[in-house]
């Protein structure tokens, strides 16, 4: 039995789709290299000066490991979260599954400025309690994330679990396991892909969040897209070109490296 290969056609109808949707993002490569102080396509003479701007401005370095820092935190929280709430649904099966599972997706349903003016008050009130998650923090700006992209972790972490054979956890429950034999040594190793891939989602969810972030900010915590943000606002400035160019160089190389991992889980 031979796999479906898809004509020339098809090919050259992906290629052409592919270009559509590319073109947005590689108008902005000669852009960063522009001469000039203002966005503009360079006439002749390439620069790097935008670049050197990037090295030059502590700004961007801070906001970009602020955001690094933001990602990896929400992430890991977002992804822990997601697995513990997969796991109980899907070993106690409870009667009022669809309703929690529900209410857990409520973020992606609500719109986003609802979700920001409600976590604005909770960082707000809870800046009274404490100094360190709360408003124009990097804290409450990470727990603002985790409530905004825990869903999307949930999503996959259900998708992964459907999979799995009811029976192998059957079979480990008769045999005598633990609750956490079971989750630790059966079902987890068996959703590992969807466990990783939930993490990268949420990291790069995480990474991009802007809307939430203009809300629970003010003047310590700057994120990067939040920098990028004021300098489209106050000033176009030609070095949103450049970091934007670095940051689609991220996003390929977050990329290719899922597809590194995905191979090795696989051939694991």
């Amino acid at each position: 039995m031979t796999g479906y290969r898809p004509g020339p056609v098809a090919i050259l109808a992906a290629v052409l789709a592919a270009v559509f949707l590319l073109m947005p993002l590689l108008a902005v490569v000669p852009v960063s290299f522009t001469p000039a102080r203002f966005l503009s396509m360079p006439e002749g003479e390439l620069s790097l000066r935008h670049y050197r701007a990037l090295f030059e401005n502590p700004a961007w370095g801070e906001g970009l490991l602020l955001s690094l820092r933001i990602g990896i935190v929400s992430s890991a929280v977002a992804t822990t979260l997601a697995v513990m709430f997969g796991l109980g649904i899907w070993m106690l099966r409870p009667l009022l599954a669809g309703l929690l599972v529900g209410f857990v997706l409520l973020p992606m349903v609500v719109p986003p400025v609802v979700s920001a003016m409600t976590l604005y008050f909770l960082l707000t009130g809870l800046s009274k309690m404490n100094d360190l998650v709360g408003y124009d923090t990097w804290l409450g700006v990470a727990l603002a994330h985790v409530v905004m992209i825990a869903p999307f972790a949930v999503v996959l972490i259900l998708v992964a679990l459907s999979q799995v054979d009811r029976r192998i956890d059957l079979v480990a429950r008769g045999l005598g396991a633990s609750v956490a034999q079971r989750a630790f040594r059966v079902i987890l190793p068996n959703i590992k892909f969807g466990i990783v891939t939930a993490a990268l989602l949420s990291f790069v969810l995480s990474w991009e969040e802007i809307g939430v972030t203009l809300f629970v900010t003010s003047v310590n915590a700057i994120t990067l897209p939040r920098l990028m943000w004021m300098g489209l606002r106050d000033n176009i400035d030609p070095a949103i070109a450049a970091i934007s160019v670095l940051l689609i160089l991220l996003t390929m190389t977050i990329l290719l490296a899922r597809l590194a991992v995905r191979r090795m889980l696989s051939r694991g």
